[in-house]
């Protein structure tokens, strides 16, 4: 099939999935091609290049998905919920895509429309609310931040928990009896997420 910077970036994101933002090498995307790797250079200069392609379908997938989810609010939508819906989608975009959350990190480096297009979005939400302007960036960015890294550490977690003796277990229960006690009530992933959200919707809501 005819090389295109499409399924170059394609090719990409398999092998960065399964080798890491690290090892990630044009040679490894050139044998998954079956080409030689000389041949990707007409069409991409380099990994950066490749690096910068592969994080901007991410984050163009999750504004694409931003904007469907934003559509089906209903007219009366607060902008907390407008907020909430960004950031549902964006988790759920990131976590389609294994190594994802790392290169939404790094992509603002790499000026990527997609991530800029994301803050840009989230900028106008924050500003509409009534926001002031000196501190929008910060509160965009610590939205975009918190999904990314929440992301990785799901991405993260081992496939299955470590095992833990009862000797263990009873003694972690006395070291870290609010980690480990009953009083802290145990939510999902989701509903963590959700109201992790929220609280930082409060938080900016007070400088409004």
């Amino acid at each position: 099939m005819k090389l295109t910077k499409e399924r170059i970036v394609d090719a990409g994101m398999a092998v960065f999935a399964e080798v890491g933002y690290q090892n990630l090498s044009m040679r490894q995307v050139a044998d998954r091609l079956d080409a030689h790797a000389g041949s990707l250079y007409y069409h991409v200069r380099g990994k950066d290049e490749l690096l910068a392609l592969m994080a901007d379908r991410v984050c163009r997938a999750a504004y694409d998905a931003g904007t469907e989810a934003l559509a089906a609010l209903p007219a009366d939508a607060t902008w907390q919920h407008r907020v909430e819906a960004q950031a549902a989608t964006l988790r759920r975009s990131i976590k389609q895509h294994p190594g994802g959350a790392q290169l939404l990190a790094e992509s603002p480096g790499m000026l990527s429309p997609g991530a800029l297009s994301l803050m840009e979005r989230l900028l106008r939400t924050l500003l509409d609310a009534g926001l002031p302007a000196d501190h929008c960036a910060t509160a965009a960015d610590t939205l975009l931040s918190h999904a990314t890294g929440f992301v990785l550490q799901e991405q993260n977690q081992p496939a299955t928990p470590p095992p833990v003796t009862a000797e263990l277990y009873a003694d972690l229960c006395e070291r870290f009896p609010l980690v480990m006690g009953p009083l802290i009530p145990r939510i999902s992933q989701d509903e963590k997420y959700t109201r992790s959200i929220r609280l930082l919707c409060t938080g900016f809501a007070a400088l409004a």
